[in-house]
């Protein structure tokens, strides 16, 4: 056999508190998608950083062609042809999307920027991406899907060896991701390495040529093609048999914990919303992107102010207008982008946990100390939350246990109603596994649950029913006894609803 194009040999990186490499070492060959698969902390993220030039290794050595290389930045990376789709958007909203595809490499003539030549130029690395927007359209004004899309093209324009792609469909449609896989068998025809990290084990199974599966910063085992299966992904990732992945069982229902009525969001401002949950309940929202899933649920919480109708939560009723209204009457949302909306990174563990407590936790005008610490370490012991202590920033966090915290910080004022948007977007197998076994328990307790995912085992492995959006309207509700893909997809796409109860619930 011939050399690796990359080989990585016995890599080491530490942090604050954190070992987050211990001797890793993987191989890649010329042409060939090789996913790398683990939980959130087993060191994924941190090693194709250190490949892209983003942070540097401790120890250990990276071979490029048999040779020993070191990549002191980003630009010596990409000269050596190795580029990183970063799983959160590394773009400049501000400018343009050819502006973007060129930052840093501008195109000139007479020692003027060339913006026609490069507005020409990212054509190709568009089209290459199925992405029909103008290459002079600002970023800003893009949806975060075709955003992704970008981010993509501009990895490609470098001609990049070796392409890392970490996560890259956690933010796109079904159908922006079928074409991204489209320019993965493209790439790889055309001899340009992959590697691909995904928690999407589907998508594994489709790409992959072989799986790397690291656990806690060290070599769990690979996978040849012919061994890529979920089984034995997931036993490598989490070191243990998952035969209860969805634990969810139906529990009697109480009474009606919340109550929204013809409700306007700003996003569909001519489409009513109505629907109730009881407690222990756990209801799940399905839709494509678009929908109006996200709008709906900040609506509800009053994030966003709401063009009509009411909400109902117990027995307090609140027109949404802010989210403190919503606190007050008992609910907690828990926001698709922890890091931009759930956390402040720079602050601790113990101090997010906090956040939404202040106002209760207060002692004569100040902060109880005592009472935010007994908070801090309860939650990190009942959310299994994995920290060196609770000083830890949260930045430093893998992002399943940053997940854990924003519910911590939630949790802690103990809502009757509980609002999950994507509540498992870019965690683990096994983060994921506790993330549903929490939701099982707070509905044992009588919490009301309403969830959004764009995971369709997630809705149909957790959801009692669902109510599948449409063009910012509720198209239909499944019980769970007809929950099937064929059934949400058909609610989904517009289609004629054959099951359609959600006035039901409606007093």
């Amino acid at each position: 056999m011939s050399a690796p194009l990359l080989e990585v040999r016995k890599l080491t990186k530490s942090f604050p508190g954190v070992r987050a490499l211990r001797g890793v070492s993987l191989t890649l060959a010329r042409g060939e998608v090789l996913a790398v698969i683990g939980e959130n902390g087993a060191g994924k993220s941190t090693l194709m950083k250190i490949l892209a030039g983003v942070q540097r290794q401790d120890g250990g050595e990276i071979l490029l062609d048999g040779e020993v290389v070191e990549i002191r930045s980003v630009h010596d990376a990409l000269a050596r042809g190795i580029a990183l789709i970063h799983q959160e958007l590394n773009l400049a909203d501000n400018l343009d999307v050819a502006a973007n595809i060129f930052l840093g490499r501008e195109l000139c003539r007479a020692g003027f920027m060339d913006k026609r030549r490069m507005r020409s130029e990212a054509r190709q690395f568009l089209d290459a991406v199925g992405l029909e927007v103008d290459s002079d359209a600002l970023v800003h004004t893009l949806p975060i899907g075709k955003q992704q899309l970008v981010e993509i093209a501009k990895a490609l324009s470098v001609n990049a060896r070796v392409l890392i792609m970490d996560e890259p469909t956690s933010s796109l449609s079904s159908g922006e991701a079928e074409n991204l896989f489209k320019v993965i068998h493209d790439l790889r025809r055309r001899g340009v390495s992959i590697v691909y990290i995904s928690h999407r084990l589907g998508e594994v199974r489709e790409l992959a040529d072989r799986v790397t599966v690291l656990r806690d910063g060290e070599n769990a085992g690979d996978l040849a093609r012919g061994e890529i299966v979920h089984d034995k992904m997931v036993k490598l990732m989490v070191g243990r048999d998952l035969s209860q992945f969805y634990p969810h069982e139906p529990h009697t229902p109480g009474a009606v914990m919340l109550e929204v009525r013809r409700v306007r969001t700003m996003a569909h401002p001519r489409n009513e919303v109505s629907f109730s949950v009881r407690a222990g309940e756990i209801v799940g929202i399905a839709g494509l992107v678009g929908a109006g899933r996200t709008e709906l649920l900040e609506t509800i919480f009053g994030v966003t102010p709401a063009l009509g109708g009411s909400v109902r939560a117990g027995e307090m009723e609140i027109t949404p207008q802010s989210p403190l209204d919503a606190i007050r009457a008992g609910l907690a949302l828990v926001p698709e982008d922890r890091k931009q909306r759930g956390l402040v990174l720079g602050m601790s563990v113990r101090e997010n946990v906090s956040l939404a407590s202040l106002r209760r936790d207060q002692r004569h005008g100040m902060l109880n100390r005592r009472r935010e610490g007994e908070l801090s370490a309860q939650m990190i012991a009942g959310l299994r939350i994995k920290t060196p202590h609770d000083r830890q920033p949260a930045q430093f966090l893998s992002g399943g246990n940053q997940q854990k915290v924003v519910l911590g910080k939630w949790l802690a004022l103990k809502p009757r109603v509980l609002l999950l948007d994507e509540p498992t977007r870019g965690i683990d197998i096994g983060a994921k596994q506790e993330i549903y076994r929490l939701m099982e328990q707070l509905a044992e307790e009588g919490v009301a649950i309403v969830f959004v995912s764009s995971e369709m085992e997630e809705i149909l492995g957790m959801s009692d029913r669902t109510l599948v959006m449409h063009d910012g309207k509720i198209a239909g509700e499944l019980p769970r006894a007809q929950l099937s893909e064929e059934a949400v997809m058909h609610l989904a796409t517009g289609s004629k609803a054959t099951i359609s109860t959600a006035e039901k619930h409606i007093a």
